[in-house]
C-alpha cells in the first residue's frame, strides 16, 4: 500500500479518556475510544491500539496528542535546572512583568518559578544592542562552570542579555559547559536562549527557555518509552502534535519540548478547521469540552488563529501556538460551594480515576456529567470506553449537592450545568472580542465528549444563533491529529524601522530563516511566512501573512490593517517590524467525513434514529455514537450530508 494513503492514526491522551481515529486508505475514519491511564499516559496509548484491532504492517504513521509538558508544568516534576543568566538580571523570573498575579486581590500571588534563585549563576558578561560592554573572558567561563557543577544540574538553560542577536556568549558557555559535564561523567544537557526563541524581550526568552530545559528531559524519556512499545508491537514512530498545530518526527519533538504545552488542545482545533473549511464557514469559536477541561479557540477562513506567547500553568511560553485557552470546566468538575455560598464548577475534577459518580468507580462528589444524568442529558447503560453510566449513583451525588443548597436534585443538576456554562461562556469571550471578533457573527463549534450538550446553553449565553455539532464529535482532537500536516516553526529576530526596509531585505532574510529550518529533512515542506510588527513605542505586536515582493511600505499597511480591525483604531505613527516567523508544513492527509453507517445513534422523543434527514425542533436528547447532543427549546438540529449536525435558534431562522 501507498504510504502516502496507509492508515494515519491520530491518539489523543486525555484526562478521561484515550481517543483514537484512524483514517484508511480512502479517507474513511474509524475511531476507538478507551479510559486512559493517569499514572502511564504510553499505556492508554497501547491500551487504544490494541482495541482498535489494526494491522501494523498497515499503518503508515501515528499522531499523538500528549499532556506531558502541561501535567509537569502543572505538577512541577520537571528537570532540576540551573539557570545561567547575564550578571545583574538574574532576577528576571521573579520579577516577570512587575505586575499582580490579581489585580484586585493582595493575597494572591504568581506560580514560583521553575528555576529559584539558589539555582541561578550570574555570568559576567554583558551584550547590548550597540555590542560588547562586558567580554565573556576565560575567568568568567571557568567561574560559571564551576558553579554549574556544584549545584548538580539534570539540565542547564543559558539566557545572555541580547543573544537573540549576538549569540556569541551563549555559544562559548555553552561549548564550556558541555565539556566539562562530559569530563565530569555526567549526563546533562545545556539549553540556549538563542535556540529556542531568538526575540527580543529577556523575560519571555528567559522563561521560555527554563520551560524548555525543564520538560525536555522527561519529554524525551516518555517519547522513547512510546517509541520501544510501538516498535515491539510493530508499528511505526510517532510524530507528536505542537502547540502550532502541525506534528514533528519524535527525533525533533524531543529537542522542542515547550512547543508540546497545547499539544492535544492543538489536535481538536485542527480537526475543527478540517470540517469548518469542508462546510465553507468564515468564522467559528470552538470548545472542546472533555472530562477534566474545556478548550476554547478560533478559527478565521478555515484556518485556526496562531499566535505567539501564553501561559500554560503560570509559565510563559512565548513560542507559536493554536489559539487555545483552557478552562478547568469539563464533565468531571466537582461541583461544591465556596465560602461565600455561591456554587462552584472545578477547577477540581474526578478525572478519569475514580471518575465521576455516574460512571460506579469509586467516585462520589456531585459533577457535571452526573449533572446531566440527572437532566436526562445522558441515558442510563452501556457507552464507548467500556463506561456503565449509573442513574442511581448520579441521583445520589447530585442529591448530596441539593441537600447542601437546600434545593431539589433536578434543580441543583440545573444550576451546576449552568455554571459550568457560564465559566467557558467567559473564556470564549475572551479569545474572541478581545482580538475583535463579535461572537454572535460566528458559528460555534462544539466537540468533544460534553460539547454538544452544552453547545446551546453557551450558545444563548454570548448571542450566538449557529452551532455546528461535527461528525466524530466525541473524538473529534483524534481525527485533528491523524489529518494534522507536518510542520516547522522557526523565529528570528528582525527589528528595522519599515519605512527603511526594503523588499530584497525581508527575503533574504527569510531564505535564510527558512533554509535553516528545511536542513532537518523538510524539502518537501510547502513554506509561509510572518511578520510581526508594531507601532514605533507600541508595547505589543501583531501578526501579518507576508508575501512574494513584500517590503516595509506593504508590511505597514497590512499591519494598519489587521490593528484596525483587531482594536478599532490606527495611529498616525511609524511601523517597525520586530520578528519573522516562518513555517514549513507537509500535505494534509485526506478525510471524507461521511459516516459509513449510523448505527448507534439513537434519539429520544425522535423515531427512534430513523428521522436523520430532516429538520427537528428541541428539546430532545440525541445519543450520538462518541458523545451526546442536548437540543434545547427554542433550537432545531438539520442533519449535515458530511455528518454531524447544524444547530440553529428558532428566531434566526423565523427572520431569515
Amino acid at each position: 500500500m501507498n504510504a502516502r494513503f496507509a492508515n494515519a492514526i491520530g491518539i489523543d491522551v486525555g484526562g478521561t479518556f484515550t481517543d483514537l481515529a484512524a483514517l484508511d486508505a480512502d479517507g474513511r475514519v474509524t475511531t476507538t475510544k478507551v479510559l486512559s491511564v493517569p499514572a502511564d499516559r504510553a499505556l492508554g496509548v497501547l491500551n487504544a491500539l490494541r482495541d482498535s484491532e489494526l494491522n501494523a504492517a498497515d499503518v503508515a504513521r501515528i499522531a499523538h496528542g500528549t499532556t506531558v509538558v502541561t501535567n509537569l508544568l502543572l505538577e512541577r516534576t520537571g528537570a532540576r535546572v540551573v539557570l545561567c543568566a547575564t550578571a545583574g538580571f538574574t532576577d528576571v523570573l521573579e520579577l516577570r512583568r512587575q505586575e499582580r498575579a490579581a489585580l484586585y486581590d493582595l493575597t494572591a500571588h504568581h506560580p514560583d518559578a521553575l528555576v529559584p534563585a539558589e539555582c541561578t549563576v550570574a555570568v559576567r558578561e554583558r551584550i547590548a544592542p550597540e555590542g560588547v560592554l562586558e567580554a565573556l573572558l576565560p575567568g568568567a567561563v571557568a567561574e560559571t562552570v564551576q558553579q554549574v557543577l556544584a549545584l548538580d544540574p539534570e539540565t542547564v538553560a543559558i539566557a545572555l542579555l541580547h543573544a537573540y542577536d549576538q549569540p556569541a556568549h551563549e555559544q562559548l558557555l555553552r561549548d564550556a559547559l558541555v565539556m566539562a559535564l562530559r569530563e565530569a561523567g555526567r549526563v546533562c544537557e545545556v539549553v540556549c536562549a538563542h535556540e529556542v526563541l531568538p526575540e527580543i524581550r529577556e523575560y519571555e526568552r528567559t522563561a521560555t527557555t527554563v520551560a524548555e530545559a525543564y520538560a525536555r528531559p522527561v519529554v524525551r524519556v516518555y517519547l522513547q518509552k512510546l517509541s520501544v512499545a510501538l516498535s515491539e508491537r510493530g508499528f511505526c514512530a510517532p510524530q507528536v502534535m505542537t502547540s502550532a498545530g502541525g506534528t514533528l518526527p519524535v527525533s525533533l519533538a524531543s529537542q522542542h519540548a515547550a512547543a508540546l504545552a497545547l499539544s492535544g488542545p492543538a489536535g481538536g482545533v485542527a480537526g475543527a478547521s478540517a470540517i469548518v473549511r469542508e462546510l465553507d464557514i468564515a468564522l467559528a469559536l470552538t470548545i472542546d469540552i472533555g472530562g477534566t477541561s474545556a478548550d476554547v479557540g478560533i478559527i478565521v477562513d478555515g484556518e485556526p488563529l496562531v499566535e505567539r506567547g501564553g501561559s500554560v500553568a503560570g509559565v510563559p511560553i512565548a513560542l507559536p501556538r493554536v489559539l487555545v485557552e483552557p478552562v478547568a470546566a469539563g464533565g468531571g468538575s466537582i461541583g461544591w460551594i465556596d465560602a461565600g455560598g455561591a456554587l462552584r464548577a472545578g477547577p477540581q475534577s474526578a478525572g478519569a480515576v475514580p471518575g465521576p459518580a455516574a460512571y460506579d468507580r469509586g467516585g462520589v462528589e456531585p459533577t457535571v456529567t452526573d449533572a446531566h444524568v440527572v437532566l436526562g442529558h445522558v441515558p442510563e447503560g452501556e457507552w464507548s470506553g467500556g463506561v456503565h453510566i449509573s442513574g442511581e449513583r448520579a441521583r445520589s451525588a447530585i442529591q448530596m449537592l441539593a441537600t447542601r443548597l437546600g434545593v431539589s436534585p433536578h434543580r441543583a443538576a440545573h444550576a451546576l450545568v449552568n455554571t459550568a456554562d457560564a465559566t467557558m461562556a467567559r473564556a470564549l469571550r475572551r479569545v474572541s472580542v478581545e482580538r475583535g471578533v463579535d461572537p454572535r457573527a460566528a458559528t460555534l463549534v462544539a466537540f468533544g465528549g460534553g460539547g454538544p450538550l452544552h453547545a446551546c446553553g453557551l450558545a444563548e449565553q454570548l448571542g450566538m444563533t449557529r452551532i455546528l455539532v461535527p461528525p466524530f464529535a466525541g473524538v473529534l482532537s483524534a481525527v485533528g491529529l491523524a489529518l494534522a500536516p507536518e510542520r516547522r516553526d522557526g523565529l528570528s529576530s528582525f527589528l528595522v524601522q519599515c519605512e527603511t526596509l526594503a523588499a530584497h531585505t525581508v527575503e533574504t532574510a527569510i531564505t535564510a530563516l527558512t533554509a535553516t529550518l528545511r536542513a532537518n529533512d523538510g524539502d518537501a515542506l510547502e513554506s509561509r511566512s510572518w511578520a510581526r510588527a508594531r507601532y514605533v513605542g507600541q508595547g505589543y505586536e501583531l501578526e501579518v501573512p507576508l508575501a512574494a515582493g513584500d517590503d516595509g511600505v506593504s508590511i505597514a499597511r497590512k499591519f494598519a490593517g489587521v490593528h484596525e480591525q483587531r482594536l478599532g483604531f490606527v495611529l498616525d505613527r511609524g511601523v517597525e517590524c520586530v520578528s519573522l516567523r516562518v513555517s514549513l508544513a507537509g500535505e494534509r492527509w485526506p478525510v471524507q467525513f461521511a459516516r459509513v453507517a449510523r448505527d448507534g445513534e439513537l434519539a429520544n422523543d425522535v423515531d427512534d434514529g430513523r428521522a436523520m434527514d430532516r429538520t427537528i425542533e428541541g428539546p430532545f436528547t440525541m445519543r450520538l455514537p462518541d458523545a451526546t447532543m442536548h437540543v434545547k427549546a427554542g433550537w432545531t438540529a438539520r442533519a449535515l450530508p458530511i455528518g454531524g449536525w447544524m444547530l440553529n435558534a428558532v428566531d434566526d431562522v423565523q427572520k431569515r
